[in-house]
C-alpha cells in the first residue's frame, strides 16, 4: 500500500532534461513510451510516491511529483530508460516547491519550448495527465495544480499571440525543405510514421509543399492508409520501405523506435537526399550524415530556424508572464487555504460543541439556547467563513481562533 505523503508545496519536485543542456541523442536515451510510463507508475509505490506524472517529448523528459526529494523521482524514471541514473543526474535539472510549479506553467505555455510558443506541448501534457489519472496517481492536489496550469495555457492561447502563426517542429521541417529546393513541384516525399508528430507533419506537407508526391509508411499499415485517405495521398507497407527510400528525394522520419530504423545500408552510392529526423530518440543513424549527397537534419537543428513569426511571439512574452503570475497566485492562495482546513474544521467542531453541549457558563448557555438548529449552523458557518478570510490575510492561527470564539458569542447574542 502506498504511504500517503503530505502534499505540501515543499515536497513537490520536478526532475528532467531538455534541449537546453542536452542534444537529441542524449535526450533519446531518457525518452519513455507509454509502456515504460505504465511501468514507472507500477513501481512508484516502491519509491514512496503516490502522486506523479511524466512528460516525454522530442524536447524534454520530465517527471513531476511529491517525494522526499528530487532524487527519488530521478531514480524512478531511470528504471525505465536506456540512459543510466548517473548520466541523467549529470545532465538533469531539478526544481522544488514554487519553482517547480512555475516551471510547469512555463512548459505548458510554450515559454520553455525549443520553438517558442509551440502549442503541441499542451496535448502532450494532457495525455501524460490522462495516463496518470487512469492509474490513480493524480491526487486532488496535483489535479488542482494541473487544472490551473491548463486554464492559464488556454488564456494565453486565446488572449496573446504567443502561439500565433504557424511555427512548430513539423512546420519547421516543411519550411526547411521549401528553402532547400528552388523548385519543389515534382519532388517525392516519404513520410515514415503517422502518429501525432507524423500526422502534423503530413498536414503541413499538404498545406505548404504543393505539387509534391507523398507516400506514407507506418508500422501498422491501416493507420497509414487512413491518413493517406484523409489527404488523398499514397501509402505503402513497411516491407517496401527500401524501395520507397530509393525513390524519395525527401525522407521525413517521425517514428517511435528505440533504435535507428534507417542506416547507411539503406542508401546507394552517390544518392542525393534530404533526411529530416523528427524522432527522439533519433531513428536515423548518425553515420548516415557521413554519406556524400545526404543532408541529415534533426530536431535540434530545426529548432534554430528563426522567422518573423517567432519575433512577434517573443514580443508577447511579458504579457504571457503576467498571465502566468496571476494563475500562480491563485493556486498559491488555494494552497494556503488548504493548509488552513484542519484548523477551520477544529474551530467549527468546537463551536458546534458550544452550541449543542451543556455549557457550565450560564451566560454563554443562555445565548446559544436562543438559536434554532438551522440558524445556529448558518451563524457557525458565517463565523468560519470570516475566519478563513482573516487567515488568508494573516498567518496567526491562535489569534484567529480566539476571534472566532468572540465572533460566535457576538452573533449568538444578536
Amino acid at each position: 500500500m502506498i504511504k500517503e505523503r503530505t502534499t505540501d508545496i515543499s515536497s513537490f519536485f520536478v526532475a528532467g532534461i531538455n534541449y537546453k543542456k542536452t542534444d537529441a541523442c542524449t535526450r533519446g536515451q531518457f525518452s519513455i513510451n507509454n509502456e515504460q510510463y505504465q511501468q514507472i507508475l507500477l513501481l512508484a509505490p516502491q519509491y514512496d510516491i503516490s502522486q506523479l506524472f511524466a512528460l516525454s517529448t522530442c524536447n524534454r523528459t520530465e517527471i513531476f511529483g511529491f517525494a522526499e526529494d528530487a532524487a527519488q523521482l530521478s531514480k524512478l524514471l531511470c528504471t525505465q530508460t536506456q540512459g543510466t541514473l548517473q548520466h541523467f543526474t549529470e545532465s538533469c535539472y531539478t526544481k522544488a516547491g514554487i519553482k517547480a510549479v512555475e516551471h510547469l506553467f512555463n512548459v505548458a505555455a510554450g515559454l520553455d519550448s525549443q520553438i517558442l510558443g509551440d502549442y503541441e506541448i499542451v496535448g502532450q501534457i494532457k495525455q501524460a495527465i490522462k495516463i496518470s489519472k487512469q492509474n490513480s496517481f493524480l491526487g486532488p492536489y496535483l489535479e488542482r495544480l494541473v487544472n490551473e496550469v491548463l486554464q492559464a495555457s488556454k488564456k494565453i492561447r486565446t488572449t496573446t499571440a504567443l502561439s500565433g502563426g504557424t511555427v512548430s517542429v513539423s512546420f519547421a521541417a516543411v519550411q526547411y525543405v521549401k528553402q532547400f529546393y528552388k523548385e519543389i513541384a515534382g519532388k517525392k516525399i516519404l513520410l515514415l510514421g503517422t502518429g501525432k508528430i507524423g500526422s502534423n507533419t503530413c498536414k503541413n506537407i499538404v498545406d505548404y509543399l504543393p505539387g509534391t508526391t507523398v507516400t506514407l509508411i507506418n508500422r501498422t499499415t491501416d493507420k497509414a492508409s487512413r491518413l493517406a485517405l484523409q489527404y488523398t495521398l499514397s501509402y505503402n507497407s513497411l516491407q517496401n520501405m527500401q524501395q520507397c527510400i530509393n525513390e524519395a528525394d525527401v525522407i521525413m522520419v517521425a517514428t517511435n523506435s528505440e533504435n535507428p530504423i534507417i542506416t547507411k545500408a539503406h542508401f546507394k552510392k552517390d544518392a542525393v537526399k534530404i533526411i529530416i529526423d523528427l524522432s527522439v530518440p533519433c531513428n536515423v543513424a548518425a553515420e548516415v550524415k557521413e554519406l556524400k549527397g545526404i543532408t541529415l537534419i534533426d530536431v535540434d537543428e530545426l529548432g534554430k530556424i528563426k522567422d518573423e513569426t517567432l519575433k512577434k511571439r517573443t514580443a508577447e512574452i511579458p504579457k504571457v508572464k503576467n498571465i502566468i503570475a496571476g494563475h500562480v497566485k491563485a493556486f498559491m492562495e488555494w494552497h494556503q487555504m488548504r493548509k488552513n482546513v484542519p484548523v477551520l474544521k477544529a474551530v467549527k467542531t468546537h463551536l458546534k460543541k458550544m452550541q449543542y453541549a451543556n455549557i457550565e457558563d450560564a451566560a454563554v448557555s443562555a445565548l446559544v439556547a436562543g438559536l434554532c438548529d438551522k440558524a445556529a449552523e448558518e451563524k457557525i458557518q458565517k463565523v468560519i467563513d470570516g475566519m478563513a478570510v482573516k487567515m488568508r490575510k494573516k498567518n496567526q492561527h491562535g489569534c484567529q481562533y480566539i476571534e472566532a470564539m468572540n465572533d460566535f458569542i457576538t452573533t449568538a447574542s444578536n
